[in-house]
């Protein structure tokens, strides 16, 4: 799952003048005395503005420009993954519409193509406005044109991997994808027949390394059927049962999809990443610590069920709780715990707090804590956080989307340890010995060692050798997001168009 790769106020101050008033009433006022001069009021302190933006007219393209940006602008969003139709709409020949679809182009392929109203709630991620026309006017200015447009991708390799995996996917759909491989029992070491020779036939397509003809399951086929299951995410068995089957029967369009709606959640991030960061890659259940924009610890995850989804957001751990206690959310309390009944809820620690309608649960700290030992707090409008478990079982399965939208983590102690490893009062054994006391305790994190956290949903990705991996799509976020590109794109374009 940050997921996890060149990455978003104004103050008024209003001094209010006091006018201090003398009243004068009674025997004055028949004495004819006349009322003391108001106190001058203090003056005002007036905020200074500062002045607008220049406004920046819209450049005026010689032939030769207005021919490089046609050409330019031709292919470069189905390059992008802005549509999956490689037929583009025809440019605009006008000058205003020409630099209209440069300066959209710009927008979707450095922030995004999506708009605000595209959003769904849990997509917490938002790109940061961008305006391109200032760049795009001085690139024409200084006819730096085609390098103006190359600089506009978001600056990682982790985008640029999956640029080169969307060439490779669609170049395969053109030839016309797989065939599905049929249903039948599970194929493994010294299996044959048809359907062994449909499997290499499949495999084939994706790894150049496997030879595409022959109907025996051989060392050389499972050892092929192990690299598909670790591109998959899958346990690299060397058999392939349903859940590889249904990984190889994913069709070459939907991979293809699976890609853009990857590379368009690249853009959401800023361009330059924290060097300091948590990332959680919420599909494949995986959280991953950086420092020095290197990777320098991993651990798996229990991530969101679907129904219970981890939303895709950013924000900076600021503070961990040691034994914390579990306030159950409304929703799990009446669903999941009430109807267990109060002898139930006894036996596990559970305290009530309030009466009637008001009750609610609360999980007392302890061994059987749902939150574990350790808790790791972050601001955001989802209550999501990351925790330890008691249950360590979830955590030795390939697939480990079981929470209620919380992070789960497999090593909690030593993520601790390692987010307070500066702070002199919290060495391993003060967080040791503050854990045995099974007191909660709150440990903010000093200012310069609160960390960014993202939890991002990442189903598609290149390895280092450009191999491309693919994850389940458990959330259904990739289809709803490339449907959304691929719409917006059309209204947009029909946009510029009509100008």
């Amino acid at each position: 799952m940050g997921v996890i790769d060149r990455n978003n106020r104004m103050m008024r101050n209003t001094i209010a003048g006091t006018l201090a008033v003398t009243l004068v009433c009674g025997p004055l006022l028949a004495q004819n005395v006349p009322a003391p001069a108001p106190t001058p009021a203090a003056p005002l302190i007036q905020q200074v503005v500062p002045p607008p933006p220049p406004v920046i007219p819209l450049p005026v393209l010689s032939a030769a420009q207005a021919t490089q940006v046609a050409t330019l602008l031709a292919d470069s969003g189905f390059a992008q993954g802005l549509r999956h139709d490689g037929t583009a709409a025809p440019l605009p020949g006008d000058n205003a519409a020409l630099v209209g679809a440069v300066l959209d182009y710009a927008r979707a392929v450095h922030s995004g193509r999506l708009d605000t109203s595209d959003f769904q709630e849990d997509w917490g991620l938002r790109p940061a406005p961008y305006d391109p026309l200032p760049g795009f006017a001085d690139a024409v200015k200084r006819d730096r044109i085609a390098a103006w447009l190359r600089s506009l991708p978001p600056p990682y390799a982790g985008y640029d991997g999956l640029q080169k995996g969307l060439a490779t996917y669609r170049d395969i759909e053109a030839k016309g994808g797989w065939t599905k491989l049929p249903a039948g029992p599970d194929m493994g070491l010294g299996a044959s027949g048809p359907r062994v020779a449909a499997l290499r036939k499949r495999l084939a397509v994706e790894d150049p390394d496997v030879i595409a003809t022959g109907d025996k399951f051989d060392k050389e086929l499972q050892e092929a059927v192990v690299r598909a299951q670790k591109r998959y995410g899958l346990n690299p068995s060397g058999i392939v049962s349903t859940g590889t089957l249904g990984a190889l029967n994913v069709p070459a369009a939907d991979r293809v999809r699976q890609i853009m709606a990857n590379m368009e959640r690249w853009r959401w991030l800023p361009q330059e990443l924290p060097a300091k960061r948590i990332q959680v890659n919420i599909a494949a259940a995986v959280l991953t610590v950086f420092e020095g924009d290197a990777p320098i610890a991993s651990m798996k995850a229990v991530t969101g069920r679907p129904g219970n989804e981890t939303p895709m957001l950013q924000s900076r751990i600021h503070s961990i709780v040691l034994n914390p206690p579990w306030n159950v959310p409304t929703s799990i309390a009446a669903k999941e715990l009430w109807p267990k009944g109060e002898a139930y809820l006894k036996r596990n620690n559970y305290k009530i707090i309030g009466t009637g309608a008001n009750r609610r649960l609360q999980q007392q700290a302890g061994p059987t804590s749902a939150l574990g030992r350790y808790k790791f707090d972050f601001a955001n409008p989802y209550a999501v956080y990351l925790h330890d478990t008691p249950v360590q079982a979830g955590f030795s399965s390939f697939s480990r989307l079981s929470s209620h939208g919380c992070v789960r983590l497999e090593k909690p102690g030593p993520l601790a340890q390692l987010l307070l490893r500066n702070d002199p009062a919290w060495q391993p054994d003060a967080i040791d010995a503050a854990v045995a006391t099974g007191k909660t305790q709150r440990v903010p994190l000093q200012e310069q060692d609160q960390v960014a956290v993202y939890l991002l949903y990442w189903t598609a990705f290149a390895s280092a050798n450009g191999t491309m991996n693919f994850r389940a799509d458990p959330y259904g976020w990739d289809g709803t997001l490339a449907a959304k590109v691929e719409k917006r794109s059309a209204i947009t374009a029909a946009a510029v168009a009509a100008r």
